[in-house]
């Protein structure tokens, strides 16, 4: 099942990153409240970050002969004190 779970987490990454697209272009004609989306593209980007980690946990398990589906989603916190 690893394939199918790893094309839902990027059809996952996909509809993340069309809501913060189509936020952001709200953001940049105006139409947003400034406020609330903002918060809202915060929240999407750490979703992003913990479904981007998800798949390099997926992918580095399933390299080194390991079950994938044991991987699980971290806490934001902790995906987001990663460094680049």
């Amino acid at each position: 099942m690893t394939g199918q779970e790893n094309a839902d987490i990027l059809g996952s990454i996909g509809k993340l990153v069309d809501a913060e697209k189509q936020l952001r272009a709200r953001l940049a004609d105006g139409t947003a409240d400034e406020g609330p989306a903002r918060e809202e593209l915060a929240a999407l980007e750490v979703q992003l970050d913990q479904c981007w980690d998800l798949l390099r946990q997926r992918r580095a398990r399933t390299e080194f002969g390991e079950d994938p589906d044991t991987a699980r989603v971290r806490p934001a916190a902790e995906v987001e004190g990663y460094e680049s």
